[in-house]
């Protein structure tokens, strides 16, 4: 199950008491004070793991609580501090104060660690308040208590191509042959039902991440389809492949499929609708698809000059359109977003 928000809480530990003591040992009269301090309670630490994809180990436990920190002992003791809660989350989760709705921090970067919540601080012992004036304290702090939260955890898939088009375009097709992703593929509307990620592996040992970004039809920036909920795993990506059907049993107007796409993408985010794109005619692998290409060509090259025809099944086109993506990917790369090494 593909899970991209949840809401939990998340409380650090308490600090352990200081204690209150004083040495006792044979021939040392009046020993004096030797309490010792509490333990700190353990922090709330969010931490990035790329083995994961989705939300879903946050969805049935709501409540994360770190150890609190042990009270202080005689001899002078410390408490020991208490355990840090260390929660794996996918790369790509923003993380937000979900009664005030400030960001706290966008998880980016693999192994990327963040203190969400500290522990408090333990108490002093009454050894701390020893002085000239006052030989046998008898004061002592107790713990403070640790920091709660309540978050929200929000997955931005990060992809450096997002596939995007109507259902049935061909974007599971494309994935599957082009990455190591193996999407469900059928001929009905919504077969995608979550988005597919896909390593893809060039020719030069470099490599980009495709995304198959579903719920994309008229009305999807109202949600309808839950198209809000998949729009924004578009906004991190760099470059979009903008699949189109060509085949002949596809009836509809390949320029209005085109319009109501756009449509969709500035309605939801106007920035969206200017990132670079690849305009994708897809299926033209028989005669009447070729056809009504040659009919739509200088129409589509009009709306977008850089245009490809591939055909998912029998590999026409596919070089091409991947030589192109790994030079516009070049060009627009920035630097949190290196090529990949395999």
């Amino acid at each position: 199950m593909f899970v991209d928000q949840v809401t939990v809480s998340v409380h650090a530990g308490k600090g352990g008491d200081g204690c209150c003591s004083f040495r006792r040992e044979k021939f040392v009269p009046r020993g004096g004070p030797d309490g010792g301090d509490g333990g700190k309670g353990g922090d709330v630490v969010l931490e990035t793991d790329p083995n994961l994809s989705t939300l879903i180990d946050l969805r049935y436990q709501k409540l994360y609580k770190a150890e609190d920190g042990r009270a202080g002992r005689g001899k002078d003791m410390t408490g020991r501090s208490g355990k840090a809660w260390v929660i794996k989350l996918p790369v790509g989760t923003l993380v937000k104060d979900s009664d005030t709705g400030d960001l706290l921090v966008d998880l980016k970067e693999p192994r990327q660690k963040f203190v969400v919540t500290r522990g408090g601080k333990g108490g002093h012992g009454n050894t701390r308040f020893k002085s000239s004036s006052n030989r046998a304290p008898r004061q002592f702090q107790t713990g403070e208590a640790g920091e709660k939260r309540n978050l929200f955890l929000e997955l931005k898939l990060l992809a450096d191509v997002a596939i995007i088009g109507f259902p049935n375009a061909g974007k599971s097709t494309l994935i599957s042959r082009i990455s190591n992703a193996r999407p469900k593929i059928a001929n009905y509307p919504f077969t995608t039902l979550v988005p597919q990620l896909g390593v893809v592996r060039l020719d030069d040992y470099q490599s980009f991440v495709a995304a198959d970004i579903p719920g994309l039809i008229e009305g999807a920036h109202t949600g309808k389809g839950l198209g809000i909920r998949f729009l924004k795993h578009i906004e991190r990506s760099r470059l979009l492949l903008h699949l189109l059907d060509f085949s002949e049993s596809h009836s509809r107007d390949p320029v209005s499929d085109y319009h109501a796409i756009q449509n969709e993408l500035k309605s939801f985010s106007p920035e969206l609708s200017l990132k670079p794109q690849i305009l994708v005619a897809t299926k033209v692998d028989d005669p009447d698809a070729q056809k009504k290409f040659a009919v739509f060509k200088e129409r589509m090259v009009q709306l977008n000059p850089v245009f490809f025809a591939i055909s998912s099944i029998t590999g026409q086109g596919l070089k091409p359109l991947l030589g192109k993506i790994k030079e516009m990917l070049t060009e627009f790369k920035v630097e949190s977003h290196e090529w990949r090494e395999d």
